[in-house]
């Protein structure tokens, strides 16, 4: 197992960016703590409700809103753990997530590719899935395989099965999948538990991934709580991925689109732990600033640099590995 580098190590030299005091991530937390008690989060589908009033949440279900306590969130930070394991189909792909400690992967998920052979710009195949996980597979700086692109020559239904069937028979590394549904987790786990010998075995040794994105500001839809409850169930790592935009749906300051951003991913490690105590959940961000010419999402901005810097230092404060997507 591979062991990569902390960032900011004072022993390894590392860079270290903190765009904020101790006092203003402290600030950033309890703003958030009081946007998921007072404000609430949206909650789509029952289950998830019946999950937090479990857990002493206020649940309004006519509304769908769910209010959680400031001490159910603190319970569930703790009961996560700070190091996540990844493990490759070859064990010397296997890495471990705690924070601070940098790894790599491809970004994902592409709609289009370019054509090796006649350079033309076209929608994706399985083939193309197939041959980017294999490229990935040689890339030695590349430690994970995340789902490149989508297959659009397959069923829509089950076309995350077929990604990820085509990713785990072309790399050794670990595969991240895009499940949407309860089902798609349990089907990949099928094929993933074939690989390493059973489903006791893939829990030991997860060589598929997870992650849900919130839809900001502050829902939690069906698909997203779907594939937190089966995984936390599983035993599976999950990512909880914030793309809140800042200046469109977040506020448009620095601290107030990390305030919403904070509040969605919190709200979905809570679930995920109020589900399974214990089970492994990844701080996640793909947070930006909104193209106000355009309304997308502007990926690669210095907005994007220090938003980034500033959720992986709110994963630091809560003991969590953090994934931060970029350009």
């Amino acid at each position: 197992m591979r062991r990569n580098l902390h960032a900011g190590h004072r022993r390894s030299g590392g860079l270290h960016l903190d765009v904020f005091t101790a006092d203003e991530v402290e600030d950033i937390h309890l703003s958030s703590l009081e946007v998921l008690e007072r404000t609430g989060v949206f909650v789509e589908d029952d289950e998830p409700l019946d999950i937090y009033a479990d857990g002493g949440c206020r649940v309004d279900r006519e509304r769908h809103m769910v209010h959680i306590p400031p001490h159910v969130v603190h319970e569930a930070i703790q009961a996560a753990p700070p190091k996540v394991f990844l493990c490759g189909r070859d064990p010397r792909n296997d890495i471990v997530l705690e924070a601070g400690r940098v790894s790599f992967c491809n970004f994902d998920e592409g709609i289009m590719v370019v054509d090796l052979e006649s350079g033309e710009h076209r929608v994706p195949t399985k083939r193309d899935v197939a041959d980017i996980a294999r490229l990935v597979d040689a890339l030695g700086d590349i430690d994970t395989y995340e789902s490149a692109v989508g297959a659009a020559d397959v069923p829509p239904e089950t076309q995350c099965l077929h990604n990820t069937e085509a990713a785990l028979n072309n790399t050794s590394k670990c595969v991240g999948s895009e499940a949407v549904s309860a089902w798609d987790v349990r089907k990949i786990v099928e094929m993933a538990a074939l690989v390493v010998g059973g489903q006791d075995e893939l829990r030991e040794r997860p060589i598929v991934g997870f992650g849900v994105c919130p839809v900001s500001p502050l829902k939690l839809p069906r698909d997203a709580t779907e594939v937190i409850i089966e995984t936390a169930r599983l035993g599976l790592p999950d990512t909880v991925l914030s793309m809140a935009m800042a200046g469109g749906s977040s506020p448009v300051t620095l601290a107030g689109t990390l305030v919403t951003h904070n509040a969605e991913v919190l709200a979905g490690v809570t679930l995920a732990q109020l589900t399974e105590r214990g089970c492994p959940v990844v701080y996640g961000s793909s947070t930006t600033a909104m193209d106000l010419r355009l309304a997308a999402a502007s990926v690669g901005c210095p907005e994007l640099a220090l938003i980034s810097a500033g959720a992986a230092q709110l994963a630091r404060q809560y003991r969590l590995p953090s994934y931060i997507a970029g350009a």
